[in-house]
């Protein structure tokens, strides 16, 4: 409608895997496996269904959360966990007071196409990278893959409007 005003720019941001930080927190599980060690207090240690993506916020730090975009090719449930950690180059350890919640986690029935989320708690998260955006140049996630799910089924990203 013409009295809105004109509409926002919107811009669809992708969460894209990090293959290199996966790979080095899959080693740390490794690592200690094999030296029988044990992780740190309070430690976060990747599951083999857990993979990490990231959002660069570079260029763009006046957004407002619009909407999640996730789909997934197949029947089964990711769980997507923010985080507040910025990864150093030592790659510090994940700590589990480091993982943010409200979680938005998405999934998709056996017998159905269509999507199904937890909307109120994933409108929250999305809320919360608006402002992250304003701070972060990156932004880390632990996605969680479930029912068979491997990151090649899952295309996910985050849609903000520009201010």
């Amino acid at each position: 409608m013409a009295e809105d005003g004109p509409e926002q720019p919107q811009l669809s941001m992708p969460l894209v895997l990090d293959q290199d930080l996966t790979r080095q927190m899959r080693l740390r599980v490794e690592s200690l496996k094999l030296r029988g060690g044990k992780c740190q207090d309070g430690e976060k240690l990747l599951q083999p269904a857990e993979a990490v993506y990231r959002l660069d916020f570079v260029r763009q730090q006046k957004l407002q959360f619009e909407r999640w975009d996730v789909v997934l090719d197949k029947p089964g449930k990711v769980t997507i966990t923010g985080t507040s950690q910025n990864w150093t180059p030592d790659l510090t350890n994940l700590m589990t007071r480091q993982l943010l919640d409200p979680t938005a986690i998405f999934w998709r029935r056996e017998d159905s196409d269509a999507m199904d989320w937890n909307e109120a708690d994933a409108l929250e998260f999305g809320e919360r990278l608006s402002d992250l955006a304003k701070i972060r140049k990156v932004m880390y996630f632990l996605i969680t893959f479930g029912g068979g799910l491997e990151p090649g089924d899952v295309k996910a990203s985050v849609v903000f409007n520009q201010l």
